[in-house]
């Protein structure tokens, strides 16, 4: 199986001033992280907004993604939701879409016991044979897939990976490579033997991001230097944060739809003021 390790930038989706996918914007801003250091992108995961896209949306723009972009790098489709049958269709449309694998999330809010875990992400996996990555995310989801846990799912033969944005016991899992789910995690990662990550400030650095895999001598360096950009885009809810900053460097992607609402001036200042510092935007 080949690796899904590297900058795997979980993009956003841009929308125009009626608040439809503008796709034109998606494929410029594809090319652009591309052009500066994704190995991938991850299409319609929370950074893309998928709960408030319709499964024709998401469709879309995973089309578009491998279309596009599809001979430049990993093309991963965000397709997991608290429905196992829904899950199972959206993957389907992935796979029929072409991308290179399925970023699937533990199911948030109906809060599956340790059984329906491992029954959702069987029948998921059972239904394609698209490489499946988990996301573990406890904070959003009210749900934690303790490493005993992702050690048993990585038994099921097409479950590759998994994304874990789960800042305690943080461990390698035999048969699953390690990505980070948050920004401020990827050096500890790539420390303990993880591959990569799916990222949101690599829409910005995603070359010094880079780095990092490819330079461990200057990890920590690099992770210290980008700390406080990492907390900038994280000042309030994911992605209201980079899309403002996207928007501030010119890059179109509009706004949000409810219930995620637009950053407010003070949130404002302080994305600017990371981008001032790091020289991505010039001091007004």
């Amino acid at each position: 199986m080949a690796s899904f390790g590297g900058i795997l930038t979980a993009m956003v989706t841009p929308f125009d001033e009626r608040g439809a996918v503008a796709e034109e914007r998606a494929v410029h801003l594809m090319h652009h992280l591309f052009d500066t250091g994704s190995d991938g992108i991850v299409l319609t995961g929370t950074t893309g907004e998928a709960p408030t896209l319709t499964d024709d949306e998401k469709a879309a723009l995973w089309r578009l993604g491998v279309e596009e972009c599809g001979d430049r790098g990993r093309i991963i489709a965000g397709t997991g939701s608290n429905d196992t049958r829904h899950t199972i269709e959206l993957t389907e449309r992935a796979a029929e879409a072409g991308v290179d694998a399925a970023l699937v999330v533990a199911p948030y809010y109906n809060k599956p016991n340790r059984r329906g875990l491992v029954a959702h992400f069987r029948a998921v996996a059972a239904a394609t044979d698209l490489p499946i990555i988990l996301y573990n995310i406890p904070s959003r989801c009210a749900v934690d897939m303790p490493n005993d846990l992702l050690r048993e799912l990585a038994e099921i033969e097409n479950v590759v990976a998994v994304k874990q944005a789960r800042y305690e016991d943080l461990e390698p899992i035999e048969g699953l490579e390690l990505l980070a789910g948050n920004d401020d995690m990827l050096a500890r990662v790539l420390d303990i033997g993880g591959t990569g990550g799916i990222t949101v400030a690599s829409h910005l650095v995603g070359r010094e991001m880079r780095r990092m895999i490819d330079e461990p001598e200057q990890r920590q360096q690099i992770h210290e230097s980008l700390r406080d950009l990492f907390a900038a885009l994280f000042v309030t809810t994911s992605p209201i944060p980079i899309k403002a900053a996207l928007n501030m460097l010119g890059h179109e992607v509009g706004g949000l739809r409810l219930p995620l609402v637009e950053a407010s001036a003070e949130e404002r200042a302080v994305v600017r003021q990371a981008l001032e510092r790091h020289g991505l935007l010039a001091t007004v």
